[in-house]
């Protein structure tokens, strides 16, 4: 092991190992490396720490990762480790502490013993050995499992596994997806198919829909692996089947009809078997082109269903519109059996720099009912919008941080499977409420459906059915509504004309120049002093901003929040809050009480003017989100709206931010003058007239925007006639 993992084991600084080089004879000497980078023997260092009371800080999944990789690659170790985990995962805290506790021999025979109770279950695992080198590996397994569970020991033996084999390109459907994607399909569907099924998020998300007979497949051995044993934990009652190998050219399955079927398959797959499947009778809606894998695996899917079953697909935006599908997207119209697509938002899932689509289909029934629409939801509205929930900059730029791969192809067969990026806050619940009540209302009645502008429509198949078969959502659903009352639209636009001259006014009151004074023949010198220092004297307190990444955040898996959640955006747009839980401050247990100030912790560069706020009366109470600090200040030394207009000044925002494109804004480093309290509430006043005025320009651009807005629909709708010209209305 390195110097750094000392330091993070021992939960110090490399400098302090240093030290510990130098000051202590009885340090461990390097067992390889270099005399610039030695490394350390792992057992050699923790005996030692633990002669210091020095007890390890890292978490178990680090120190498992650090076990594993100890051993070296082409080791194997990850691979055997497996069966072992799933095995252990059957044990109580208590007898995995007393498992870990044996000697060394014993704990090797233990452990074999173990392994070898679910061997036939996992795909490719045999009877397993272990040796005096893997003794560490096998004690740090165990400690994981007993501490973070097994699902997350699992999951770094499937890291290693893949880092082993250079497999790259490789991602993890995200866990509020992959439920969205099983709620889609209908609540009967017991037997289920994912035929490339990585780590097996879809299925085991099926499996908690109440799916009690799962098919897998994938090409990756570690990833058929990871399935196994991730089923056997999540859904131990349910009968699986899980096979290694290419589903498209060699498959387990091609017998097995199912009810369903949830994939993410590979995406821009060269190598997809175009030759030498040209005449596969898979092909009912015709031979996918060569540069079309996708739409390979879409007729695999709906190959393996029973007539009536669903299949829910995850898939890239372009199958939506490139020309070269064109045909096989019209057949699947034709026949019936494209029911639905759903655009998700970028990062919603990976790549993240795209905007996926889910594509819901149906096997067409000999006889059934035919079919008439397809049903388009845009997702993708919810960020254009702004709604709450989506991805900050912020959000962004922590996702960008420490992932693994990119947006290359992935291997045939693999779903995502490295550790999905939990540094994207994605509001999944409010997604599927969106999704699955426009889904719910398009299949009970779909001839009855009625569309929601800018949500969903459903469109007849003769009117997609043209010379390019766009099935791209955002072309087809309306941002109006269709049946536009006249008279119900001139109200409004006369309405919100009588609303936008009243707030001109206001904005022209606001903007009144009266009372300012110029300071004198240069500017007003003051001392300063930082809020670190106005902290330590008892002026205010600090909370500190948290991201998705800090410990203790809720992250995409939060729970619903009763109380309102002030986010960032809301501190950057003047709204009230509006977050949800995904948005959540480390420490939930931290309202906002009316005077606090709130700083935003990221912004794009140069962007000052809406970086501070001061809570009022509509934000107290509220939970506090993720990248605000906030600052509390004590009434009789500090005059909040004094406090807040100094903070955010832009250069002294600038000089207590690091980054460039994003500015993250360190507050302790943040300076205010030193007033008198009566003075500061002089300044405290005047900061209020100028958030007064912000508020007015924005309120005065929405409904500016909303009127021009709203006479263009009626203009482009025909429901509005221009105003009669001097030579009268033209005919």
């Amino acid at each position: 092991m390195t110097a750094a993992e000392i330091s993070r084991i021992a939960g110090v600084t490399r400098a302090t190992v240093s030290n510990w080089r130098r000051r202590h004879d009885d340090f461990p000497a390097p067992s390889a490396g270099t005399e610039s980078s030695p490394l350390y023997d792992l057992p050699a260092v923790q005996a030692w720490l633990r002669g210091r009371g020095h007890t390890s800080t890292a978490s178990p999944t680090e120190e498992l990762r650090t076990a594993l990789r100890l051993l070296g690659p082409g080791s194997g170790v990850a691979a055997r480790l497996f069966p072992l985990a799933a095995g252990a995962s059957r044990r109580t805290p208590e007898e995995l502490a007393e498992l870990a506790a044996l000697p060394d021999d014993r704990l090797i025979a233990r452990a074999e013993k173990t392994a070898g109770e679910l061997p036939a279950a996992v795909p490719e695992a045999e009877p397993v050995r272990y040796g005096p080198d893997d003794v560490d590996a096998v004690r740090a397994l165990l400690a994981c499992i007993r501490e973070a569970g097994p699902q997350a020991a699992v999951d770094v033996l499937a890291e290693r596994e893949l880092d082993e084999g250079a497999v790259s390109g490789v991602y993890q459907t995200p866990e509020g997806l992959a439920l969205l994607m099983a709620r889609l399909l209908p609540a009967e569907a017991s037997r289920v198919l994912d035929p490339a099924c990585g780590s097996g998020t879809l299925l085991a998300a099926a499996a908690r829909r109440g799916a009690r007979k799962l098919f897998g497949q994938d090409s990756l051995p570690v990833q058929g692996r990871r399935t196994a044993v991730r089923l056997l934990l999540a859904a131990p009652e349910a009968e699986t089947a899980i096979r290694v190998g290419d589903s498209l050219r060699d498959d387990a399955f091609p017998d097995v009809t199912v009810d369903a079927v949830l994939c993410n398959p590979p995406f821009a797959d060269r190598d997809w078997g175009h030759d030498e499947l040209a005449y596969d009778p898979r092909w009912a809606y015709g031979l996918p082109p060569r540069l079309e894998s996708e739409l390979a695996w879409v007729q695999h899917a709906l190959a393996h269903l029973e007539p009536g079953g669903h299949a829910v697909m995850l898939l890239p935006p372009a199958l939506a519109f490139r020309s070269s599908g064109r045909r096989v997207r019209a057949e699947l119209i034709r026949a019936g059996a494209l029911r639905a697509v759903v655009s998700l938002p970028a990062r919603a899932a990976y790549p993240l720099h795209i905007g996926l689509q889910i594509w819901v289909l149906q096997r067409p029934e000999p006889g059934g009912t035919d079919r008439t629409t397809v049903l388009f939801v845009d997702g993708e509205g919810e960020q254009r919008d702004g709604a709450p929930g989506t991805a900050s900059a912020a959000d962004a730029a922590t996702a960008d941080a420490g992932t693994r791969g990119g947006s290359r192809p992935r291997r045939s067969g693999s779903s995502p499977s490295a550790p999905s990026s939990s540094a994207v806050s994605f509001d999944w619940a409010g997604l599927t409420d969106r999704v699955l009540g426009q889904w719910a209302a398009f299949t009970n009645a779909p001839d009855t459906y009625a569309d929601e502008p800018g949500v969903a429509r459903a469109v007849p198949l003769v009117d997609l059915l043209d010379d390019v078969v766009d099935v791209t959502p955002a072309r087809h659903v309306r941002a109006t509504a269709a049946d536009i009352d006249p008279a119900a639209l001139a109200r409004r636009v006369g309405d919100l004309h009588g609303q936008l001259a009243e707030q001109v006014a206001a904005l022209a009151s606001s903007s009144a120049s009266d009372g300012w004074q110029p300071s004198g023949a240069s500017a007003r010198e003051w001392r300063t002093a930082t809020v670190s220092d106005l902290a330590r004297g008892g002026a205010l307190t600090v909370l500190r901003a948290a991201t998705p990444g800090t410990r203790g955040s809720k992250g995409s898996g939060a729970p619903a929040v009763e109380r309102p959640v002030l986010a960032a955006r809301d501190i950057a747009a003047g709204n009230p809050p509006s977050g949800t839980a995904v948005d959540v401050h480390a420490d939930a247990a931290q309202p906002v009480a009316a005077g606090d100030v709130l700083v935003r912790a990221v912004a794009g560069g140069g962007d000052a003017a809406a970086m501070t706020r001061v809570a009022d009366d509509r934000d107290a109470g509220a939970l506090l989100g993720q990248h605000i600090h906030l600052l509390r200040p004590d009434p009789a030394r500090l005059d909040p709206w004094f406090l807040a207009g100094f903070l955010g000044a832009e250069d002294n925002i600038a000089s207590a931010s690091t980054g460039s494109t994003l500015v993250h804004v360190t507050p302790g480093r943040l300076r205010v003058p030193l007033l008198p309290l009566e003075e500061q509430r002089r300044y405290g006043e005047a900061f209020r007239r100028v958030h007064e005025l912000r508020a007015a320009v924005r309120r005065t651009a929405d409904l500016a925007a909303d009127t021009a807005a709203a006479l263009t629909t009626g203009l482009t709708a025909g429901v509005l006639l221009p105003p009669a010209g001097p030579a009268g209305p033209s005919v």
